[in-house]
């Protein structure tokens, strides 16, 4: 057994999930084997991430952010930091090793679905504020059902 996940629910199904794994994990923990468990909050799903880089995308379209007292057109990469060390409510900043500095934000492969709906919710305000024009795939039109919900 290389390992064993679940995406929980609710608490019925939560319940039978953990009574199914018991009974493969108590054998290993008999023979000795060590364990490691985790539970924690879904992360983002694929739809919201392939929104995100949309949006980033539109706002490297059509933003100029100023860089070295120059206005510049960045990257969806490079607004992606921006965007995602805005989330944060206490923002830092780090010397770079090359010189300049570098924004230390969150790392968007590790947020939960939440955090990434609020990022989300960031870049479009953010966005709006400035008088982006949204392709439909940054408003959310061309996904699945499930963004939509």
């Amino acid at each position: 057994m290389d390992r064993i996940s679940a995406s929980l629910i609710n608490p019925q199904q939560a319940y039978q999930w953990w009574l199914s794994a018991w009974q493969t994990i108590k054998p290993l923990l008999i023979a000795g084997h060590r364990l490691h468990v985790e539970v924690r909050p879904e992360k983002r799903s694929d739809a919201q991430n392939d929104l995100m880089w949309s949006c980033l995308t539109d706002l490297s379209r059509a933003l100029l952010w100023p860089i070295d007292g120059q206005m510049q057109r960045l990257s969806p990469e490079e607004w992606k930091h921006i965007m995602s060390a805005g989330l944060k409510k206490e923002q830092r900043v780090a010397h770079g090793v090359g010189g300049g500095f570098v924004i230390l934000g969150q790392r968007t492969s590790k947020m939960s679905k939440a955090q990434m709906t609020e990022l989300i919710d960031l870049i479009h305000a953010f966005g709006d504020e400035r008088g982006v024009q949204w392709s439909r795939t940054s408003l959310g039109r061309d996904w699945p059902e499930e963004m939509t919900a």
